[in-house]
């Protein structure tokens, strides 16, 4: 659930036309990965990295590095995407939502030896 948040957050940063082919698949070790559906939008997704890192880290991801891959096979995206025919539109968040999941992304990173026990 924690992706799918994170995949609604960053898909209104993805260049026009590609949200509906992309799919946020990862992020680990300052990597943000994404699959696609086609070559094309692998192009357009990785000439677009700048500014797909830069909204990451408006949202508090420390990332460095935009990898994407091409999923083949009709199963290999393991959800309908935005944009296709079964799916609604995605409202935006709101600031109380985004300040809520900068918050738990925050507590995720932090050491457990560090927490307040009570």
């Amino acid at each position: 659930m924690w992706l799918e948040a994170l995949d609604l957050q960053l898909r209104p940063g993805l260049p026009v036309g590609v949200a509906a082919h992309a799919r946020l698949a990862n992020v680990s070790h300052g990597r943000l990965v994404y699959l696609v559906d086609a070559p094309v939008w692998h192009a357009k997704l990785r000439l677009a990295a700048t500014d797909v890192l830069e909204v990451a880290r408006s949202i508090g991801l420390e990332v460095t590095e935009l990898v994407v891959k091409v999923a083949t096979g009709p199963h290999a995206m393991r959800a309908p995407m935005a944009g296709t025919s079964n799916s609604r539109p995605v409202p935006p968040l709101s600031a109380a939502a985004r300040e809520a999941f900068a918050a738990a992304l925050a507590a995720r990173d932090e050491d457990p030896s560090e927490q307040d026990p009570s």
